[in-house]
């Protein structure tokens, strides 16, 4: 799978070039590039979490670097739902080009733009779109075909253009009992396959996994069974999007007449949004607010959190660990994790219910009942769309190498050639003209680390120190005085571990420590002590004001 690198030639002209920039060899920041006669489009434009081994970093974006002297020519960003995955650098995109003309469905630009306000990013330029639309964008006719995922009103998009046509399927499953009735659009699939379909890029998430996806509504009695036997607190952590398990959790929470509350940020705004739309059916005298709980027995509340992938900020960690402010868990409370493991999490997921358990918990997740499914097709329903679809060209997305390489092999056993099946990682550059695919280059697409308000590369170095030193870096900040002068005889002088590789970063702030330090030398300041306060002080706001994190700070004032 793995190509050395190499410079692709020039694009021919009525030649379609499609680069992934995120999506390939990861679970998340899954975006496509598309280009053809220097105009570009994007689908998707996503996030990935960090591992453990990336200590300090919020978000890795895509490859936006790739594109970035080129955004004047995008003609438009095509969003297939509203997971993180696919939507959570929607914000990085847009700082850079506001105007971009964003296409996505109902609820998922409803997602986008509370996640806009968020960033503070204005003057967007956001269209709705619906299964059925065609929307012409530049060089590219845009055809929306309705699927099934674990969120609703998701979206696969065609692509027709001069060099071809091309299904993108974003995320998607053929549940046949889906809890919004709203099936994945295989009339429209059949209609794309003897139209001549030149190249399929399908989800690859579940590719190696055999047979058809269970259907969303056969975790219903396991869950049911979960909440009658719990009788005390119940915790259920789950996708801050999965609106379909959060209506499961509110159906079955009304029948055993518990009350709901949501806790975390991004669960109640997405919820929010979700009700407001009229994707998440609340019944009435639900749903009550987190200050509301004490009011309630353990018994008569369930607890819709986020943290189902043992993230170190999220309500569930907090509440394993107990640092949340109100919901404690302890012996008889009961959680349950409705949601698959991202590979990469499994450390800290483990973790969480490690302690949960060591506090009494008891914990249900997908290894001991049946309490999740899938929103992605096993290897079946990717077998049933080749054979409806018979494409010319398979470039599979969304996955790891496993994932891709096994989706792959399921296209060639279906008749496509091998030598037009591509499992490539980010970067890989493909052409498409006349009905044909090649790989003709591959281009460098490393991460773009976001952390606290920067945004650009972390060298291993630098990682190596925050695993040593602590997730946010170490800082120490050196002067030397003379306090029977009132003079600053030296520095300060500044130098960081893990929090950047380059101590110039600090040159903005030096010579404001400078002249507090000889304001309060001036105003009889006599105490290294108060100056080593002083500069912890100062450099603490300057940091969190300008990079959002807190570094441990080590000042020193020596006196002379």
């Amino acid at each position: 799978m793995r190509e050395t690198l190499k410079k692709p030639p020039k694009l021919a002209a009525d030649t379609l070039r499609v680069i992934p920039l995120g999506g390939h060899g990861d679970i998340g920041r899954n975006m496509s590039c598309f280009e053809i006669n220097s105009q570009l489009l994007f689908i998707d434009c996503g996030v990935l979490f960090p591992s453990d081994d990336q200590p300090g970093v919020d978000l890795i974006l895509p490859g936006l670097h790739l594109i970035e002297d080129r955004l004047d020519q995008v003609q438009a960003l095509v969003l297939t739902h509203g997971h993180e995955d696919h939507i959570g650098a929607v914000p990085y995109l847009l700082r850079r080009r506001p105007d971009l003309p964003v296409y996505g469905s109902r609820l998922t630009l409803a997602l986008v733009q509370a996640k806009l306000r968020e960033h503070r990013v204005g003057q967007t330029n956001l269209h709705e779109v619906a299964e059925g639309d065609r929307v012409q964008a530049g060089e590219f006719n845009l055809e929306f075909f309705a699927v099934n995922h674990s969120i609703p009103d998701a979206l696969a998009v065609a692509l027709r253009t001069k060099a071809g046509s091309v299904l993108h399927t974003g995320d998607f499953k053929m549940d046949q009992l889906p809890l919004d009735h709203r099936l994945t659009d295989l009339r429209g699939f059949a209609r794309l396959g003897e139209e001549g379909l030149d190249l399929f890029m399908p989800d690859s998430t579940n590719a190696d996994t055999p047979g058809f996806t269970t259907g969303e509504r056969e975790i219903e009695p396991a869950m049911e069974r979960v909440f009658a036997q719990a009788d005390k607190k119940l915790i259920v952590a789950c996708f801050a999007s999965h609106v379909h398990r959060v209506q499961q959790v509110m159906d079955a929470a009304a029948r055993h007449r518990r009350k709901v509350v949501y806790v975390g940020r991004s669960m109640l705004r997405n919820m929010t949004v979700a009700r407001e739309l009229g994707f998440l059916r609340v019944p009435e005298n639900t749903l009550i607010e987190l200050k509301q709980i004490e009011n309630y027995r353990d018994d008569e509340v369930v607890i819709i959190s986020t943290g189902s992938q043992g993230e170190p900020l999220s309500a569930l960690s907090r509440i394993s660990n107990h640092e949340h402010p109100v919901i404690t868990a302890g012996p008889g409370d009961v959680v349950l994790l409705a949601s698959s493991l991202i590979p990469g999490n499994e450390n800290s997921v483990y973790r969480v219910i490690n302690a949960l358990i060591r506090n009494g918990v008891n914990v249900v997740h997908k290894g001991n009942a049946l309490v999740h499914v899938s929103g992605h097709a096993s290897a079946g329903e990717l077998l049933y769309c080749y054979n409806l679809l018979t494409p010319k060209n398979v470039l599979p997305v969304h996955g790891e190498a496993r994932h891709l390489i096994a989706n792959a092999k399921l296209a060639i056993s279906t008749g496509v050639p091998p030598e037009r099946t591509f499992a490539v990682e980010d970067g890989a550059v493909i052409d498409l003209a006349k009905g044909v695919a090649r790989q003709v280059g591959q281009l460098e697409c490393g991460y773009i680390f976001v952390d606290g308000l920067t945004e650009g590369e972390i060298g291993d170095a630098e990682l190596t120190d925050r695993k040593i030193l602590g997730e946010e870096g170490f800082i120490t900040v050196i002067a030397v005085v003379n306090l029977h002068s009132a003079e600053l005889v030296s520095g300060p002088d500044i130098h960081a571990r893990g929090f950047a590789e380059d101590d110039s970063v600090f040159d903005e702030i030096r010579p404001e420590l400078a002249a507090a330090l000889r304001r309060s030398l001036a105003d009889g300041a006599d105490d290294t002590y108060v100056l080593q306060q002083l500069l912890r002080r100062l450099i603490g706001r300057w940091v969190n004001n300008n990079f959002r994190r807190r570094p441990m700070i080590l000042p020193i004032v020596v006196a002379s």
